[in-house]
C-alpha cells in the first residue's frame, strides 16, 4: 500500500443509490467490501460520510429552516449514515466504530483524536460522524480537519464520478477530466469539488486529495495502492 493511513470521505448521495436519497443496501454492501479489502491489506481507514441523502443543511434556510438548526439536522443525518455503514462493515467481518463530534452516547463515542488514532492503529475502521460539530462547516471541511488531525497520508474523496472535470460530466458530455490539479487552480477555476475552507485546510497542511469513483468495485484499493484512477489535488 502506498498510503498507511487514509481519510475516506463519502457523500451521502452516493450511499443513497441512483436517485441519491435514502439508503441503498447494495451500495453500502459494496462500500463495506471495498473498505474491508483495504484494511486487510494493512491500510488504516477513518471515514467521514455526508448526510445529503437524508437532509442537506446547506441551503436549508432557503426552504424556511433556521440555518443553525438546518446544519444541526444535517449533522444528525451524517450520524444515521455512519451507523448504517458501521452495521454493514460489522456484518462483513470488519471491526468498526462510530465516533461523534458532539456527545451522543450510546449512539457513538465522543470523538477524541488520540482515542481514534489508537483505534486506527489496532485495525479498527473509525467512522467520524456529526461533521465538525459546528454549523456553517461542511462535511468536506470536517474530512479535511480530521485528515490533518489524525496525520493521514491522504484524503480520498469517493464520489459517483471518476475525478474532477471542467464541468459536471453527468450533465455536460463535453466535460474534460483533470488528472492533476493544485488547490489554487481548483479555487480559481471555481471547481465544485470541495468548499474553499476544506481546500485551504488541505493546502496549508500539505494534505493531498484524490477524487475518485467509489462506486466502481476495486477503485478504493487501487487508489490506496497509488494508482491514480481519479484526480490528484496537491499544493
Amino acid at each position: 500500500m502506498k498510503y498507511k493511513r487514509i481519510l475516506l470521505k463519502l457523500s451521502g448521495e452516493s450511499a443513497g443509490g441512483p436517485d441519491g436519497t435514502g439508503l441503498e443496501t447494495t451500495v453500502l454492501t459494496s462500500y463495506a467490501h471495498q473498505i474491508k479489502e483495504v484494511v486487510a491489506s494493512g491500510c488504516q481507514v477513518a471515514i467521514v460520510i455526508g448526510g445529503g441523502n437524508i437532509f442537506r443543511g446547506l441551503g436549508s434556510s432557503a426552504d424556511g429552516y433556521d440555518r443553525v438548526k438546518g446544519d444541526q439536522m444535517g449533522m444528525l443525518a451524517t450520524v444515521i449514515n455512519s451507523l448504517a455503514l458501521e452495521s454493514f462493515l460489522t456484518r462483513a467481518g470488519c471491526s468498526a466504530k462510530v465516533y461523534t463530534s458532539i456527545r451522543m452516547e450510546p449512539v457513538g463515542e465522543l470523538y477524541s483524536r488520540d482515542k481514534v488514532s489508537s483505534a486506527l492503529d489496532c485495525g479498527c475502521v473509525c467512522i467520524l460522524a456529526g461533521g465538525t460539530g459546528n454549523p456553517f462547516f461542511t462535511t468536506d471541511t470536517a474530512a479535511a480537519l480530521r485528515a490533518v488531525e489524525l496525520n493521514c497520508d491522504v484524503l480520498l474523496k469517493g464520489t459517483r464520478v471518476d475525478g474532477v472535470y471542467t464541468a459536471d460530466p453527468e450533465k455536460d458530455p463535453a466535460a474534460v477530466k483533470y488528472e492533476n490539479l493544485t488547490f489554487r487552480e481548483a479555487i480559481e477555476k471555481n471547481l465544485k469539488v470541495m468548499d474553499q475552507t476544506a481546500f485551504s485546510l488541505c493546502s496549508e497542511n500539505n494534505m493531498p486529495v484524490v477524487v475518485f469513483d467509489m462506486n466502481n468495485e476495486g477503485n478504493l484499493k487501487a487508489v490506496a495502492e497509488g494508482t491514480n484512477n481519479g484526480t490528484l489535488l496537491t499544493r
